[in-house]
């Protein structure tokens, strides 16, 4: 069996596939198991700002990924090299913008569960996603990816 990466990054959509697991382990977790904020009802507002932030970014990248007529499937093909829009600073704000939703999430809704759930599932959308999304560019956009690779972080730093 071959890995053929230049044709699709992965077999399954992993990113909104984790992001989904986490929001109803932290929501079932949050039921069976409390892992409240402390009653901190101060945390409402940066949850609520971190929200709009989240699906602000991720508004936004797929808005630039539909106007440069490119995939934004994560396990289909990329037709082009986005590299404007939130892709100047970030090489992944979609994930960088569901990884800010979940924080949101449980800071305005009090269930620690999704802060807990957040970098876990960033860092499996990093090592099933990302990393294999980073080969399928590198084959199909060879050196246009690599300068962009090298010049733009993988989130943020």
């Amino acid at each position: 069996m071959t890995d053929d990466r230049a044709n699709r990054p992965n077999k399954l959509p992993w990113p909104p596939m984790l992001m989904v697991a986490t929001a109803l382990a932290a929501i079932g977790l949050g039921m069976i198991l409390p892992l409240p904020l402390f009653e901190a009802w101060w945390l409402t507002l940066p949850g609520v700002l971190l929200v709009a932030i989240g699906l602000g970014l991720d508004v936004w990248a797929i808005t630039t990924m539909r106007r440069a007529a490119t995939n934004v499937l994560p396990h289909r093909a990329a037709d082009q090299l986005v590299t404007s829009g939130p892709f100047r600073f970030s090489r992944n704000p979609i994930y960088l913008g569901n990884s800010l939703l979940l924080l949101g999430i449980g800071l305005a809704g009090g269930n620690a569960w999704f802060i807990v759930g957040a970098p876990v599932s960033a860092l499996l959308v990093d090592r099933l996603a990302i990393r294999r999304e980073e080969q399928h560019l590198a084959a199909r956009f060879g050196a246009a990816w690599t300068a962009y690779a090298q010049q733009t972080p993988r989130w943020l730093f």
